[in-house]
């Protein structure tokens, strides 16, 4: 196994960094590409990623340029001609990269993206790998997970960079909305009648993978107790797609929610969250824009896989144990969802209040009682 020449990686000034997964997947990698950018004064970044990632790239400041590509080795790709694939050889050469670094969960194989890369003729390519890369790779880190540990995802690829010779102490994700989206967040919030400078929550009800939502009529009872308890406004959130989702959670009388699924972009949604006092989600990628930005998250998260959790915020992971943890399954596979379905949504309440006591002296504005809050 070759060794990392970090000599050789400190004079790279034009980097392809890979990471062809969805939203939450880039942004745990965005401290890793701070690192990269750090190493180097006058390097430059492009993100070869999927087109959900791509969609990041006016808010990642790390990042000077993105790639949208569908990589037919990625579960969520459309299918193409071969010939699609083929002109990605001939575009990435034409970009003269001085070297690629290839980000991957521990369940992945770098190699399929290090064979796209050798091919486009870049000359440093650095991946983790658990098989023998031969010339694919330049740098090859052998990849201890999942054998010798499991570590958060972000801490992976903070990791992988460190064996190129790139480190930094800001190891916080990055989402930089933009001020025009903040502003016109804040109009939005006073035009449903949400002061925004005052105490509201953002709930998130989606994820794309089943096994990772809460169950629905657990949310019609969270959003019951949340208003009977803490009382302060809540501010729904999903894509277009998640609309049945969320408007089949039901609204007690005299609760003061607001939906807008459907009606955000990436942008706009991270000025959301930036705002909130503090986020109740699925582990999907808003989470991760919430601990991007410094919003305290709740965050319900089903055992599929136990890397994703919130980064460098104050937050609360809350989950009901089983004996299937870590199955890295889309869909339940005993059919039971009991991760999910036995955590109580007064166990939710619970963890917002502490949440909010913890975090009220830099984040809130306005006091809890103890009587809201026990």
């Amino acid at each position: 196994m070759p060794g990392p020449m970090p000599s050789r990686w400190n004079d790279a000034a034009h980097l392809l960094c890979v990471r062809l997964d969805s939203l939450g997947d880039v942004l745990m990698c965005t401290p890793a590409l701070r690192a990269l950018r750090a190493q180097c004064p006058q390097r430059r970044l492009t993100l070869l990623t999927s087109p959900a990632g791509a969609a990041l790239g006016p808010y990642l400041p790390e990042v000077d340029a993105v790639l949208a590509y569908e990589a037919p080795w990625m579960k969520s790709s459309a299918a193409a001609a071969p010939a699609t694939h083929i002109d990605w050889i001939a575009r990435l050469a034409g970009q003269h990269f001085d070297g690629a670094v290839i980000f991957t969960c521990y369940s992945q194989s770098a190699l399929p993206a290090a064979l796209l890369c050798q091919l486009a003729g870049i000359p440093l390519r650095a991946a983790y790998c658990r098989e023998k890369p031969y010339q694919l790779l330049t740098d090859w880190i052998l990849d201890p997970e999942p054998g010798a540990m499991v570590r958060h995802e972000v801490q992976r690829q903070l990791d992988l960079v460190r064996h190129l010779g790139a480190e930094i102490m800001d190891e916080r994700l990055s989402f930089a909305p933009g001020a025009g989206e903040m502003d016109a967040v804040r109009s939005r919030l006073r035009q449903a009648g949400i002061d925004p400078d005052t105490r509201w929550l953002a709930l998130h009800p989606g994820a794309s993978a089943p096994a990772r939502r809460y169950p629905g009529r657990h949310w019609s009872t969270l959003v019951k107790e949340l208003s009977e308890r803490i009382g302060c406004p809540l501010v729904l959130t999903g894509g277009a797609h998640e609309m049945g989702l969320i408007d089949a959670i039901e609204i007690p009388p005299g609760a003061r929610v607001l939906s807008l699924a459907g009606q955000l972009g990436i942008g706009e949604l991270g000025a959301l969250l930036a705002q909130a006092s503090l986020m109740i989600s699925n582990n999907t990628g808003p989470a991760h824009i919430a601990a991007a930005v410094g919003t305290p998250v709740v965050d319900l998260y089903a055992l599929t896989n136990l890397q994703h959790t919130p980064w460098r915020v104050p937050s609360r992971v809350l989950n009901h144990d089983v004996a299937c943890r870590n199955c890295h399954r889309s869909i339940c596979p005993e059919g039971h969802h009991d991760c999910m379905e036995k955590l109580a949504p007064s166990q939710v309440v619970d963890a917002v209040c502490s949440l909010l006591k913890q975090t009220e002296g830099y984040r809130l504005r306005e006091a809890i009682s103890d009587e809201a809050c026990p």
